[in-house]
């Protein structure tokens, strides 16, 4: 027996709830570098102004997603919708910020803030991170005519997302396991999904079954390609360093 597929309570608090799931795991994450910083002065933060920016954006994000939630959640699809011109616009930004904010990371003589991984090397990370939540957000666009897809999509591309936010739960940088436990707890927010694709329609959704296996394969691909003589060729040269 399945729950109805679209509409209901039961659909609306699944979405808010994952949506408000991200926001928390972003928030606690970013708590001591960006949303609560005067509160842990000593807390190692990016130097570069850029990155306040590169928050704010990121920050939007996350926030729309929520407010979009509430809103379809509610019925107040005609205001989703304007937004959601807004979040494309916020999306553009983000990608952008995002490669900035990378290459400025990898440019440093002491690499990404807590990453204990060779600069150009960890580069790969974040340049798939956008290129798969860009990705997504444009499958979602795609597909706003069809809610049960176009919300699925918009959900990946945050899921994507969050990784950074993990790495830095202050349980999580002390275990001392490193990115394949980041990627794993990040994996982790795929598996209510796929129980509500079971429950509500008795199988994965498609944007479900793809999105998650890309997100899945992807992390232990750039694990691969980060150590490689092309991709670290191609870092120099979108760095401008040299060695």
């Amino acid at each position: 027996m399945t729950i109805p597929l679209t509409g209901g309570a039961g659909e609306r608090r699944f979405y808010t709830g994952m949506t408000l799931a991200i926001f928390v795991t972003v928030f606690v994450g970013f708590a001591r570098s960006f949303f609560l910083r005067p509160l842990f002065p000593a807390w190692p933060s990016p130097p570069e102004k850029i990155f306040y920016l590169h928050g704010a954006f990121f920050t939007a994000w996350f926030v729309l997603l929520v407010v979009q939630a509430r809103l379809v959640g509610t019925g107040r699809t005609d205001v989703h919708r304007r937004l959601g011109r807004w979040g494309v616009v916020l999306a553009v930004g983000m990608v952008a910020l995002g490669i900035l904010g990378a290459l400025t990371a990898a440019r440093r003589s002491t690499g990404f803030v807590g990453i204990p991984v060779p600069p150009l090397q960890f580069l790969v990370v974040p340049f798939v991170d956008m290129l798969i939540f860009s990705s997504f957000v444009t499958l979602a666009i795609a597909k706003r005519g069809e809610p049960q897809a176009h919300k699925r999509w918009m959900l990946l591309a945050s899921m994507g997302l969050i990784t950074a936010a993990i790495a830095r739960w202050p349980i999580v940088m002390t275990a001392g396991i490193g990115i394949p436990l980041f990627f794993g707890l990040t994996d982790l927010f795929l598996v209510p999904i796929v129980m509500w694709d079971l429950a509500s329609r008795g199988r994965v959704h498609p944007a479900t079954l793809w999105g998650g296996l890309l997100l899945v394969a992807s992390q232990p691909l750039r694990l691969v390609v980060s150590g490689t003589a092309a991709w670290l060729a191609f870092a120099r040269w979108a760095t401008g360093l040299s060695g």
